[in-house]
């Protein structure tokens, strides 16, 4: 079984994207590197809305990238930048990425809202638009990436 972690942020202000753009680009250049991770894609999506979706050997795994190095630096700032935030995690038998419109139907069936300060419409109940599919970036674990 493998673990998948999907989030969705929206930046609130088009003044949070240059700082948010800079901390997704460091994230992803520490995921690809992250030990037990297997493969991930992120969606920029319409109105200043971000998806990503990993997958990865276990959830301890998918937990150490989170709580380090840039990632852990980035998180505390999301909740000054966005307006809507959440996340949904799921296990499945392998490794494959999930559609986009598996990765809404799960978010808004079996997720779980963020704390954001200034909660916009949509934010919690997930009214949110559904995921434009087009513009999806795939992030393939690094060749010298550790496995556990």
């Amino acid at each position: 079984m493998t673990f998948v972690s999907v989030t969705r942020l929206r930046i609130r202000s088009v003044r949070f994207v240059p700082a948010f753009l800079i901390d997704t680009w460091l994230s992803a250049r520490q995921v690809q590197r992250a030990g037990g991770y297997l493969g991930g894609q992120v969606l920029a999506d319409r109105r200043h809305a971000y998806w990503t979706m990993t997958v990865w050997d276990d959830a301890a795994a998918m937990r150490a990238y989170m709580t380090a190095g840039p990632h852990r630096r980035a998180m505390p700032k999301l909740m000054r930048w966005c307006d809507q935030a959440s996340i949904v995690h799921w296990l499945q038998d392998d490794a494959t990425l999930p559609d986009w419109s598996e990765a809404d139907r799960r978010m808004r069936g079996e997720g779980r809202v963020s704390k954001v300060h200034r909660p916009a419409n949509g934010h919690d109940p997930m009214t949110f638009p559904s995921p434009r599919v087009t513009a999806g970036v795939r992030l393939p674990p690094h060749s010298t990436s550790p496995r556990t």
